[in-house]
């Protein structure tokens, strides 16, 4: 394949999928945070919180890690400030401590942090403002969890992310992004290119798999799916990448390797292709390669949906695992193509009310989809153009998924959150 495709896939791949400790809306509060208090050369006397609605959604119902179990966006940024390590990047609360723990609980209690909804931003928008002997200073981030675009401390502008770098700060061109390349990529990537950034993926998400499997976390989907459907392949898809979930909105303190910025979409894009691959006997190096198929369908859709949206991402995600699974299979481009459009034919319109616990029960209903979606295409049978938003080619598919996503649910996100946060 073209090697300026073959270099961007890698770099899409690296870039995307990094570490995070919890749900990564909460983190990116910490890190704002953390952020503010390497600027702020004074004993804070008060925080203020501005953030867009969707990133209120994502944290409102989900713990903390490394809090003791508290919740909510206060907390996430005082222990942010008390503890955080902001160059651990989105794991700025791995080295949290007690005395952090029991600080944040006293601030929290003196009504410390006040957290506001800033409107008319970007959907992924934080600004953390820290006040104190006559001083304040300001971080703001915009985009992306860690994408810090402005830093003032007094009024005076000691940062701000240059011109080039408006679009996102990122590398490498999701535009280049297409299922028929990505399959030729998985099929032609050189294993050692891909083996450190896809084996952290299978290490970290495997482990917090397990905890979630072994331990009462949240709803216990991942369990409940495993003690009352049996034990199969199918099963086991679904429920480790529940189990995942469980663990992981509902404060354990393993990280993640995430996709498109969130754990569950990394873990719904890569467990599910762990356990088919090691049905099939498919070996480490072919499963390394359907994990790159599924990581890079999911990002491939994401690109028109955005990061944080009322569509929910375990759809888009468990459709790039039903991808990897076909891959595994020995599926070809029109096999693939099937899969994709018929998970989106069916589960493409799950709506995100936020990060909590019933994540994972989204997750195991878009995996579920994703793996019947993959039986029916292997039989040839599959939804048709014309039925829904369903187009002629699997691009045009994805195009519309996305345009519903990003365009179509605007005023869906607006309800979704005035409805949490008791609005009329």
């Amino acid at each position: 394949m073209d090697r300026r495709i073959y270099r961007n896939y890698l770099a899409i791949l690296q870039e995307e999928l990094i570490p995070a400790l919890g749900c990564t809306e909460p983190i990116a509060l910490a890190y704002a945070a953390a952020k503010a208090k390497e600027i702020f050369d004074y004993v804070p006397e008060r925080m203020e919180v501005w953030c867009s609605g969707n990133i209120i959604k994502n944290v409102k119902s989900v713990t903390v890690p490394n809090s003791g179990g508290m919740r909510g966006i206060e907390a996430a940024a005082v222990l942010g400030l008390m503890g955080g390590d902001a160059s651990r990047g989105l794991e700025v609360l791995e080295s949290v401590d007690e005395k952090a723990v029991e600080r944040t609980k006293e601030l929290l209690e003196q009504d410390f942090c006040a957290c506001f909804l800033r409107e008319g931003v970007e959907n992924l928008y934080i600004l953390v403002k820290l006040t104190g002997q006559g001083h304040e200073s300001e971080v703001e981030i915009v985009d992306k969890h860690t994408r810090v675009v402005r830093m003032e401390t007094d009024g005076k502008q000691i940062y701000r992310i240059q011109e080039e770098e408006q679009g996102g700060g990122q590398e490498a061109d999701r535009s280049l992004l297409n299922v028929r390349d990505i399959l030729s990529f998985a099929e032609e990537v050189d294993f050692e290119d891909i083996r450190e950034v896809i084996g952290r993926q299978v290490r970290m998400n495997g482990a917090i798999s397990e905890e979630g499997l072994a331990h009462a976390y949240g709803a216990q989907v991942g369990r409940t799916l495993m003690e009352v459907y049996g034990d199969n392949v199918k099963v086991r898809a679904k429920a480790r990448a529940a189990a995942g979930s469980d663990a992981r909105m509902n404060g354990c303190p393993l990280p993640v390797v995430i996709n498109s910025g969130s754990g569950n979409q990394g873990m719904a894009c890569c467990l599910p292709v762990m356990e088919f691959a090691r049905y099939l006997g498919s070996g480490e190096a072919k499963m390394y390669r359907a994990l790159a198929v599924s990581n890079l369908i999911a990002i491939h859709q994401k690109k028109y949906i955005g990061n944080l949206s009322a569509y929910c991402g375990a759809v888009s995600a468990a459709c790039g695992a039903g991808a990897g699974i076909t891959w595994l299979y020995g599926g070809d481009y029109a096999a693939v193509s099937r899969t994709i459009t018929n998970t989106i034919a069916n589960v493409g319109g799950i709506v995100c009310d936020g990060a909590k616990s019933s994540c994972a029960a989204k997750i195991a209903s878009a995996v579920d989809a994703a793996v019947m979606a993959h039986f029916l295409g292997e039989r040839n049978r599959c939804f048709g153009p014309g039925e829904g938003i369903v187009k002629e080619t699997v691009e045009k598919t994805i195009r519309n998924v996305g345009y519903v996503g990003k365009v179509g649910m605007k005023d869906t996100d607006v309800a979704i959150l005035n409805l949490m946060i008791a609005r009329d």
